[in-house]
């Protein structure tokens, strides 16, 4: 299976191209005019005019009830405490609950009785409809994007578009905070995350050198390689990782993205060429896979044993997995 492939279905890294989008927001003039701006002291302010990826949309008062077409932004809706009352959901695998929720975060969806908006990703106007919602978020790209339909959402409720590709999960955060007016939320929960990245820094012992990380789909298949700009190589940045980037003219994206190089199987061997290697949404039996190919039996992270599982929610990172990630690493490298 191949690295798009593998991805896309989990709503992952794949997503990360930021495209752009362009059009109405589905407001009147006057509407605009007569709205706030959110800025330094408007927290409270309503109605406020959000600016995002499909233009601006003007929101007249705090929701109560929002409306998450994009099951990679429920979780970080969920962490700055909005009211979501329902998401689209997946295809039920082992990184999901029985609904198709995220593990990562099901329990919290479970507790605050968030809906399945609808099933598979399989975009459905009229369960939106129902909802009765004051909110609608929807992502740019992926496989759970419903930015061609931002027309028809928006003559339902106000909806925002965001792109959570291009971005940390505490930029996202921040983003959402303004819309929802949740933005003392959205500050406290990035602040505790913070906190736990520096006192898990503090304990944990480095390995030497440079590392990579890579989303391993075996021989036959391209492979991808982190990039700096990526959010997985922030994350153990902020831990103290160096990850090493990626060796120019070995890519072989159609376009340029900011998260993931893919690399031949071949050329992994020139591509992986840190002390460490993390494998992305891997488990240890993905390891024992990395670590029996003859073809990648002199990097030097095999040599070493230096090659680490990063954990089956690491494909997607929000405040819960990216939780999830940083204490695995505090356990393995304690």
């Amino acid at each position: 299976m191949k690295f798009r492939s593998k991805l896309l279905p989990l709503i992952a890294v794949a997503a990360a191209a930021g495209i752009a989008l362009s059009g109405c927001s589905g407001t009147t003039g006057e509407d605009a005019a007569n709205a706030g701006t959110v800025g330094a002291g408007s927290e409270v302010s309503w109605p406020r005019t959000i600016t995002h990826e499909d233009g601006e949309t003007v929101i007249p008062s705090q929701p109560k009830k929002i409306v998450s077409t994009s099951l990679s932004v429920t979780g970080t809706l969920l962490a700055i405490e909005a009211p979501v009352v329902s998401s689209a959901a997946t295809n039920p695998s082992d990184v999901t609950d029985s609904q198709g929720f995220f593990s990562q975060w099901a329990d919290v969806a479970k507790e605050r009785n968030v809906g399945v908006l609808y099933p598979n990703l399989e975009f459905d106007l009229e369960s939106v409809v129902a909802a009765a919602p004051d909110l609608i978020v929807v992502s740019t790209s992926g496989a759970d994007s419903t930015a061609d339909h931002y027309k028809e959402l928006s003559a339902i409720a106000p909806t925002i578009v965001v792109n959570y590709g291009d971005k940390t999960w505490q930029d996202l955060a921040l983003e959402l905070g303004k819309a929802t007016g949740h933005e003392a939320d959205a500050d406290a929960v990035v602040a505790k995350y913070d906190a736990h990245v520096k006192d898990v820094a503090a304990k944990i012992k480095l390995p030497a050198g440079e590392s990579n990380i890579i989303s391993y789909n075996g021989p036959g298949q391209d492979n991808g390689v982190a990039k700096l700009t990526g959010t997985h190589a922030k994350v153990l940045e902020s831990l103290g990782f160096m990850i090493a980037d990626v060796p120019e003219g070995l890519d072989t994206s159609d376009q340029a993205r900011q998260d993931f190089a893919f690399i031949s199987f071949e050329n992994l061997t020139k591509a992986a060429m840190g002390n460490t290697v993390f494998l992305l949404a891997a488990d240890d039996s993905v390891v024992k896979a990395f670590e029996g190919e003859k073809v990648l039996a002199n990097l030097p992270s095999v040599k070493s044993g230096l090659v680490v599982a990063m954990g089956p929610t690491s494909f997607r990172l929000d405040y819960y997995s990216s939780t999830q990630l940083v204490d695995l690493l505090g356990t393995t490298f304690s």
